[in-house]
């Protein structure tokens, strides 16, 4: 049954969604949990989008992340990635145009650059700047990878040490002169990597997705417990760095496999906080609410949860912070980080 909605007035910017249309690709996919999990979510667009956000939370806001969808044919492979861009413009157009109520979806836009390209990205990200309508805030390279090919499967697409490249590094130069972020992608294992990309770029912001994905499947599985003080420790020498940011969320995911994952029946939000919550608990007390923003990684997260449990969830999480933490953690950080105008 739903749940009621708790603090439903609070405001929300939801900084970490996606919107495609993947039915080939889902209905050829490999067999692997993640594959199950966006099944039902086949096709998200912005009708999905704005069924979700408005599923009884106050969510004012979005932010798009890039997911590989809509890319321009017979474009050149480094400039294909521009048609998302391009696309999710159009659809925050749309809801700009109020028609829709006063969400106002895509306010922000994430895209995808291959910083492998080095200083041959700039032509990308300044194309990336010009399609995004005033929007484009960053890019996402994601550099997931594990030895036990079956933690990823189908998304098994980079070698290791992605951010150690002195290639890539070059084109992530390019992003702080251009005012452009940096989401980061990457498994609970590599953290190190990512620790050594922000000390070496100390003015680039650089976002954390889903707390560093703790991994509980495959091999990893049944060892979330005892890998917990490792990632901790990792999380606590992250946050020394204060280019860095962090989004709470995305452990609904195949990867971390916690017990609610394609639970039947669903499991309820305070289950799901019991889950998270010591991961959650521990980034907010390593880098401050002030740089921690809950997200909602749809629709890949609705293979543990329906989006309003989901931020019931995190309501839970945070029923102990002060007003102002929860404006942070909520709205404020992502509002700030990604410079929405809303």
């Amino acid at each position: 049954m739903p749940e009621a909605i708790l603090e439903p007035e609070l405001p929300i910017v939801d900084p970490h969604h996606h919107l495609w249309d993947r039915r080939a690709y889902i209905a050829q996919g490999p067999e692997h949990p993640f594959m199950t999990a966006i099944q039902p979510a086949a096709r998200y667009l912005l009708d999905e989008l704005m069924a979700d956000t408005g599923s009884g939370h106050n969510v004012v806001a979005t932010v798009f992340v890039e997911c590989g969808a809509f890319y321009k044919a017979g474009a050149s492979p480094a400039m294909a990635p521009v048609g998302e861009t391009e696309f999710v413009n159009g659809v925050a157009a749309m809801s700009a145009s109020g028609l829709y109520g006063d969400m106002r979806a895509c306010a922000g836009i994430v895209g995808r650059a291959d910083l492998l390209l080095g200083d041959g990205v700039a032509p990308v990200l300044e194309t990336h700047i010009k399609s995004g309508g005033g929007r484009f805030r960053g890019i996402r390279n994601s550099a997931s990878f594990d030895a036990d090919k079956d933690v990823l499967g189908p998304l098994n697409r980079v070698e290791a040490g992605l951010y150690r490249d002195t290639t890539f590094r070059e084109g992530f130069r390019r992003l702080a002169p251009l005012g452009l972020s940096f989401d980061a992608w990457l498994l609970e294992p590599q953290l190190p990597d990512l620790i050594d990309l922000a000390r070496a770029f100390p003015d680039t912001t650089i976002i954390l997705d889903h707390v560093g994905t703790p991994l509980g499947r495959a091999s990893y599985t049944g060892r979330l417990p005892e890998r917990f003080s490792g990632w901790k420790a990792n999380i606590q020498e992250l946050a020394k760095s204060p280019n860095v940011v962090v989004k709470l969320g995305g452990l609904a995911m195949a990867f971390c496999n916690f017990p609610s994952f394609l639970a039947e029946p669903r499991a309820p939000s305070t289950q799901l906080a019991k889950e998270w919550g010591p991961y959650i608990e521990t980034c907010i007390e390593a880098f401050g609410a002030e740089r921690c923003m809950f997200e909602s990684n749809f629709p890949v997260d609705m293979g543990s949860c329906s989006y309003a449990t989901l931020w019931n969830a995190f309501k839970h999480v945070a029923g102990g912070a002060s007003a102002a933490e929860k404006t942070a953690l909520f709205s404020g950080t992502a509002t700030k980080v990604y410079r929405l105008e809303i």
